[in-house]
C-alpha cells in the first residue's frame, strides 16, 4: 500500500514537472539574451550566423549593461526571463547569490575573450597620452590634497590634472553604475591611479587593525568608515566617481557617445575597445601609460586598462528553450571566437588557444560554476 501511494505521488510529480516543461517550452520558440553593451555587439553577430546556419529564429539580444542583466538573468527559471546574460566583468559573488535564492541554481559560466577600455576623443582633436593617475585624479570623488587628507575633487582642466595634459575642461562621458565598463573601468583604471600615491597604496594592503586606522586618519577618513580589510576602504575611495560635472553619464549605449564625441570635440569617452575598432575614423583611444589600445597590446595585456569579458546560461534552459545547445556551440566554434575567427574581426580580443579548449570544454559538459573566487 505504501508503494502504491509513493509510486502515485512521483507519477503525479512527474506528470506536473512534463505539464510545466511543456508550457515553458511552448511560451517561447527564442533565445532570449540581456546584459553587457560591450558584448551585445558580438553576442549579435553570432545570433544572426545561428539563425541564417540552422534555421531556428535568431536571438534576441538586448543591450540592458552588466548589473541590469544580471538582474533581469536571476530573477528566476522560466520562459518570462532570460536565458544568457552578457557580461563585460564576472559575476560578483552577490549576484551568484541572488541567482541561488530565486532558483536559478545551474549557471554555466563562459568567458569568451577579453577587451580593453579606451578613453577616447574626436579624432580632429590632439592624442590624449594619459596615466592611471591622471584618470583618477580626473575623474574621482576625492582625491590627496596638499597636506595629504583626501578632499573633494578641486580640478577643472586636463592641466590641473597634469601640467603637460592641453588646458581643456574636463569632460568624460561613460557608463552609468549598472555597467560592467563602470566597474572594470573603476577596479583597472581608478584603483590603479590611486595606488600610485603612498598612503592610499598602503591603506589597500594593509590587514593590522591599528594601521589601517592610523592611515584612515592621515587620509582623512571618518572612523566611522573603518573596516577590518583596508583594501574595501581602499576601494571605497579609489572607486567613488565625482558627481560635480566633469563625469556625464551617457548610459548604456556606445554608439551615443561615438556621436556625442563627434560632435563635442574638447569630450572624451569611455567605452570598450570593439567600438573604437569599428569607429576608428572617427575617434582615437589615448595612449595610457606609453601604451595604445591595440588589437596586440589587448592580447598581450601590456595595455593596462583591459578585461575579460563573459556570458552566463541557465542549465535549467538548455533542451527546453529550442536552440541554446547550438547558440553555444556555434559561439565556441573556432570560426568564431577563434585567432582568425569572425568575432576577431569585429574587435574582441581571442583567449589563448587553451584556455578556448578548456573553456569550451566546461560548455559541451555543460558544467556548473561556483562561486569559488567570486567577489
Amino acid at each position: 500500500m505504501k508503494n502504491t501511494h509513493k509510486l502515485a505521488i512521483a507519477g503525479a510529480a512527474m506528470a506536473l514537472s512534463m505539464a510545466s516543461t511543456t508550457v515553458f517550452a511552448a511560451a517561447r520558440d527564442y533565445i532570449s539574451i540581456v546584459g553587457s553593451s560591450t558584448v551585445y555587439p558580438f553576442s549579435t553577430v553570432v545570433a544572426e550566423r545561428f539563425g541564417k546556419s540552422t534555421g531556428n529564429p535568431t536571438p534576441k539580444v538586448e543591450s540592458t549593461g552588466t548589473g541590469g542583466g544580471m538582474k533581469l538573468f536571476c530573477s528566476g527559471v522560466g520562459s518570462e526571463n532570460p536565458d544568457i546574460t552578457n557580461a563585460s566583468r564576472q559575476m560578483k559573488k552577490s549576484e551568484f547569490e541572488m541567482c541561488q535564492e530565486n532558483g536559478v541554481k545551474d549557471i554555466i559560466e563562459v568567458q569568451v575573450g577579453f577587451d580593453g577600455i579606451v578613453v577616447a576623443n574626436s579624432k580632429e582633436s590632439p592624442l590624449m597620452k594619459l596615466t592611471r593617475k591622471d584618470l583618477y585624479l580626473a575623474l574621482a570623488a576625492k582625491v590627496p590634497g596638499a597636506d595629504g587628507k583626501l578632499i573633494d575633487n578641486p580640478y577643472k582642466t586636463w592641466k590641473e590634472v597634469n601640467p603637460t595634459l592641453p588646458a581643456t575642461k574636463i569632460e568624460v562621458l561613460g557608463p552609468p553604475p549598472t555597467s560592467g565598463t563602470r566597474d572594470a573601468f573603476a577596479e583597472l583604471a581608478m584603483e590603479g591611479g590611486a595606488k600610485k600615491f603612498a598612503d592610499l597604496a598602503a591603506l589597500r594592503g594593509s590587514t593590522d587593525e591599528a594601521e589601517i586606522k592610523s592611515l584612515m586618519a592621515k587620509l582623512g577618513i571618518p572612523a566611522g568608515a573603518f573596516n577590518a580589510k583596508g583594501k574595501k576602504v581602499f576601494q571605497a575611495v579609489a572607486q567613488a566617481i565625482r558627481e560635480d560635472g566633469p563625469y556625464i553619464e551617457a548610459g548604456e549605449n556606445d554608439n551615443l557617445i561615438i556621436q556625442k564625441l563627434e560632435a563635442n570635440h574638447d569630450a572624451m569617452g569611455i567605452f570598450g575597445f570593439s567600438f573604437l575598432d569599428q569607429n576608428s575614423d572617427k575617434v582615437q583611444g589615448s595612449i595610457i601609460e606609453g601604451i595604445a589600445p591595440e588589437f596586440d597590446t589587448i592580447a598581450d595585456k601590456s595595455y593596462s586598462v583591459s578585461r575579460p569579458l563573459f556570458f552566463y546560461v541557465k542549465k535549467a534552459h538548455i533542451g527546453v528553450i529550442p536552440g541554446i545547445d547550438g547558440f553555444l556551440a556555434e559561439f565556441t566554434s573556432e570560426k568564431a571566437w577563434g585567432g582568425d575567427g569572425y568575432l576577431a574581426e569585429k574587435g574582441m580580443i581571442p583567449m589563448p588557444a587553451a584556455l578556448r579548449t578548456e573553456v569550451g570544454a566546461n560548455v559541451l559538459n555543460q558544467k556548473p560554476m561556483t562561486a569559488d573566487g567570486l567577489h
